[in-house]
């Protein structure tokens, strides 16, 4: 199948990649000439311009934006007036779900779909293939189901845990969630439970790290207890094996700890892409509680020093009422 893939930065390269490798055609863009040239000689049809991007392609043409939020209103923009009835646009990015409904109204006058796809993989992507969650029209979805299918895992050795329907696709690693926005919905969530995990992992560990409070100047109540110079890289590894918690995520944990068990290469600011914030204001719309994923977004708020102030205020009621001084109990 032929695919136009706008966007060539660390996933939109290797999905190029994994697509061409599974023998599809791929006329590829970027901003900067560099990675289209790049993937050119790898096999890929290398477009001086989206113009020439949507000429170099048979109709109906199937084109990938794989380029930040921001980016995607003015490139829908753009490509609208050069396609045709029955040509479809994919945003493959992590965009608000709303957008894809704008987009998908936008542009059915013209006859042009727009297709969301949740794209979950990161720089991995490319030997272990790509989770894609999939809203939009659903004929023009069934049609790239070639280009899902090759990007996606394919069910390797996880067994799917109960008995599939015919032509099922989740258990390939591909799902057709709904109409138009159903699939940056799904991959908001999906990313709105990765922050909470990931903060599940930090904290836990963080607490191991602190399991020898008792032997540092820190004196924590019944500091007695807390007397164990815990090995973190090794029950990272641990847990890897047979746990409930392991994951991939753990996976990644246990690498990081293993290379560099005090973490000494990162500041711990840590930023959020706009996911988390996301799925706050759903869960707000529908009155749906989220908690941990909540508490997972603050956690990031609080890491690049956004809680610095709320920090001196409650030192400075301290010593007012108390007349404590700060780090004493």
């Amino acid at each position: 199948m032929e695919l136009g893939m706008i966007g060539l930065g660390r996933m939109g390269a290797n999905m190029t990649r994994r697509l061409l490798r599974a023998g599809h055609r791929c006329v590829v863009w970027n901003k900067e000439p560099g990675p289209a040239e790049t993937l050119a000689r790898e096999g890929a049809t290398a477009a001086a311009s989206m113009a020439d991007l949507v000429g170099r392609l048979a109709a109906p043409r199937a084109i990938w934006l794989m380029v930040p939020s921001a980016a995607v209103d003015g490139l829908v923009g753009e490509l609208a007036p050069l396609l045709e009835r029955g040509d479809c646009i994919i945003d493959g990015g992590n965009s608000p779900f709303e957008n894809a409904i704008r987009h998908a109204q936008e542009l059915a006058p013209r006859g042009i779909d727009f297709i969301d796809v949740g794209t979950s993989g990161g720089v991995w992507g490319l030997e272990r293939g790509y989770c894609l969650m999939v809203g939009g029209a659903e004929a023009s979805a069934r049609r790239l189901e070639p280009i899902f299918r090759s990007l996606a895992p394919g069910r390797g050795e996880v067994a799917p845990v109960a008995a599939q329907a015919a032509g099922a696709t989740a258990s390939e690693g591909y799902l057709y969630c709904g109409p138009p926005g159903a699939g940056h919905f799904v991959k908001m969530v999906h990313n709105g439970i990765e922050y909470g995990i990931m903060a599940a992992y930090a904290e836990g560990f963080n607490l191991l790290q602190h399991a020898n409070a008792g032997s540092t100047a820190a004196r924590p109540d019944h500091a007695e207890r807390y007397r164990y110079d815990l090995d973190l890289p090794a029950i990272a590894e641990l847990w890897r094996r047979g746990s409930v918690i392991s994951s991939w995520l753990l996976d990644l944990t246990a690498t990081a700890l293993a290379a560099d068990p005090a973490l000494a290469a990162f500041e711990g600011r840590v930023p959020d892409s706009g996911e988390g914030r996301w799925t706050l204001k759903a869960a707000i719309d529908t009155a749906t509680p989220v908690p941990v994923l909540s508490a997972a977004l603050y956690s990031r708020f609080a890491s690049r020093g956004e809680a610095e102030l709320a920090g001196k205020l409650l030192s400075a009621m301290r010593w007012q009422f108390g007349g404590h001084q700060e780090g004493a109990k």
